[in-house]
């Protein structure tokens, strides 16, 4: 798959922590129950963002050894 792709999956998972963090925000006093999740998400995709970092920089260092 072209490294873009993978880059573009990337900063999709930290604008859905973005969006989890603004949720939270918005949630904390008015409903503490929807807030919790919503960090349970957050930290979710801010995993899966580094992992998908690590296994694009994994990849692209194993193509550059092949060549």
């Amino acid at each position: 798959m072209n490294k873009t792709v993978y880059k573009f999956f990337e900063y999709a998972y930290l604008a859905m922590f973005l969006l989890s963090l603004f949720a939270v925000i918005s949630n904390w006093n008015s409903n503490p129950d929807r807030a919790n999740l919503f960090i349970f998400f957050g930290v979710v995709a801010l995993f899966m963002f580094f992992f998908k970092r690590n296994f694009r920089k994994k990849l692209e260092k194993r193509q550059q050894n092949k060549k």
